[in-house]
């Protein structure tokens, strides 16, 4: 089995987060202008909802499946057996929750009103069982998988555009989106034998594997509780049309928090590894980059989508969102907020079987959210929403900075934060001078603008000679 680098494994890890930003980039522009914010509204209500039974039916398993699998990979049969009992165990979580999934679509009326749509989502989770993406990421297998998910959406955008005409298909366009996420389940499932066995050998040892993956179910119990409990509870208090609005600007907080996050997909696996291999110089020198990373890539895309933030909505969903605008500009702090927590929570604490204190963390996160929803939505509603998202996202970071401070001070020492924030400057001043003197269609004033601020920061980064951009520069060109 060969394992890549990690410039090979992100460069793989990068095409497919590429897709999975085009798709909605391609499709949203479309589909929020034919489902209305009503119709829009009802298919994140209903993939909100199924985020909760998704996440018991996976238990703590696609992040607890990447670590330990990550530390058996040079043993083939130790990692059978432990697929083997992982996806046992996710067997008997899955019908549990399928079991109470359906009851729920059949007594709760909000509920039943959008079953059809329901029982797609249904129908996802179930196959997501199959996905064994973990095994993949442990595996460092991106190739495949990368190739894989861009045939599936490529052929679910052209049902999109064929099938998806009028407001009533909002449920065909779930089920197509359904057709994006898990079609490729089934192959993953099946070439899985090129890595391991499914023969039965030994006895199966489930209990070991208990404990660890219901803690990291409780991680992601909590962190869906922020990002999915905002949109139910607008949905409640507000009804479909402010979820809409809200999904809206979470779109493009997402879209820009993956690119930021890809990175930390492919370092787990490997930081698992040298954990296990007790290669803590390298572990720490990896982490220093991704920081740097994180800081020199996220501090600009926050400030661009800020000032941009009328002109982008305009874009992706057409003037009937601009009630987006606001929450969106509340919510782009969390693009450099999460890239951050994702390095302290995932990418440092997690390899060092640290997990419960990223759980302590999120449930901050997760405590505050909630209070702040509440006091929040009945008066400002989605903004309400954003502003109690972007407090929880910074509740986390700061927990989890407490736990690494003593990691936290070396690490900084090492980002020019500095020339980032005079680079980012430069590049905001440009920006404005386009949005104010500019006039001009938005397609043209996001390409223009978009090229300046860019072009302006990352020319001051080169011209100041930031030590992170000339290493990765020199990296891409193959010199020293």
């Amino acid at each position: 089995m060969k394992i890549h680098s990690v410039r090979y494994n992100f460069i793989m890890n990068f095409i497919m987060t590429a897709s999975s930003i085009l798709f909605p980039l391609i499709t949203f522009p479309y589909v929020s202008r034919v489902l209305l914010p009503v119709g829009n509204g009802k298919i994140t209500f209903v993939s909100s909802v199924t985020a909760y039974f998704t996440l018991f039916a996976s238990l703590g398993i696609p992040t607890y499946g990447i670590r330990i699998c990550a530390g058996l990979r040079d043993h083939k049969e130790k990692l059978s057996k432990t697929v083997q009992e992982i996806l046992i165990i996710n067997s008997v979580t899955m019908l549990i929750a399928c079991a109470v999934f359906f009851l729920s679509i059949l007594l709760v009326p909000e509920f039943y009103e959008e079953k059809e749509l329901f029982l797609i989502h249904m129908a996802g989770m179930v196959m997501n069982m199959l996905a064994m993406t973990w095994l993949y990421n442990a595996l460092e297998q991106y190739s495949y998988i990368t190739f894989c998910n861009l045939a599936v959406k490529t052929v679910s955008l052209a049902l999109m555009f064929w099938m998806v005409k009028k407001p009533e298909d909002y449920v065909l366009y779930g089920a197509i989106t359904m057709f994006a996420s898990s079609a490729s389940y089934l192959f993953n499932f099946i070439h899985a034998r090129h890595f391991i066995s499914f023969k039965k050998s030994g006895t199966y040892e489930f209990r070991k594997h208990l404990k660890p993956i219901f803690v990291f179910f409780a991680m992601s119990a909590a962190i869906n509780v922020y990002t999915n409990l905002d949109v139910v509870m607008l949905r409640f208090m507000k009804g479909n049309e402010e979820v809409g609005y809200y999904n809206t600007a979470i779109k493009v907080k997402t879209i820009l928090s993956t690119m930021i996050t890809s990175l930390g997909t492919v370092l787990l696996p490997r930081l698992s590894y040298y954990i296990k291999k007790d290669q803590k110089s390298a572990f720490y020198q990896t982490i220093a980059k991704a920081v740097n990373f994180v800081m020199v890539l996220g501090i600009p895309l926050m400030c661009y989508f800020v000032l941009f933030a009328k002109e982008s909505i305009l874009l992706l969903a057409g003037r009937e969102y601009m009630a987006s605008v606001i929450p969106m500009m509340i919510l782009m702090p969390t693009v450099l907020l999460i890239g951050l927590s994702n390095i302290t929570g995932i990418q440092v604490l997690t390899p060092q079987d640290e997990e419960k204190k990223v759980l302590y963390s999120i449930l901050w996160g997760a405590g505050a959210d909630f209070l702040l929803n509440l006091v929040l939505i009945p008066q400002y509603a989605s903004s309400g929403a954003a502003f109690a998202t972007v407090a929880a996202e910074f509740i986390v970071l700061g927990v989890q900075c407490v736990y690494l401070r003593s990691m936290v001070g070396s690490v900084l020492k090492k980002v020019s934060v500095g020339k980032i924030a005079a680079a980012v400057l430069a590049a905001v001043i440009a920006g404005w001078c386009i949005k104010r003197y500019l006039d001009a269609h938005v397609i043209v004033t996001l390409v223009v603008s978009a090229c300046l601020f860019f072009g302006v920061y990352g020319g001051a980064l080169l011209g100041m000679k930031e030590k992170f951009v000339w290493e990765t520069l020199r990296s891409m060109l193959g010199t020293r």
